[in-house]
């Protein structure tokens, strides 16, 4: 496969500023873009339904590893009294 150069890069981005207009470029590389998401989200997707994707490693912080009397709120009680509107009925 040939090397791309800058002389050949340049020559490319000229013929497709030729074809499209430079009104037109913006949107259809921001069509492109929304392409590949959609393709890519697809892809991924697909590889999910599949069962076929790679598994997801979680790592956990320093301050989720700690122990959980440092970071657990003490306990709160409510008083148990009846509500006065229940015994309305």
């Amino acid at each position: 496969m040939p090397k791309l150069g800058a002389p050949e890069i340049i020559l490319i981005l000229a013929v497709v500023l030729l074809l499209f207009g430079a009104k037109r470029l913006p949107d259809a590389a921001r069509g492109l873009g929304r392409s590949l998401r959609i393709f890519k989200s697809e892809i991924k997707a697909a590889q999910d339904d599949d069962g076929n994707s790679p598994p997801q490693q979680i790592k956990a912080t320093d301050d989720e590893v700690s122990s959980p009397t440092q970071n657990a709120a003490p306990p709160t009680t409510q008083p148990t009294t009846p509500d006065s509107s229940a015994n309305d009925r």
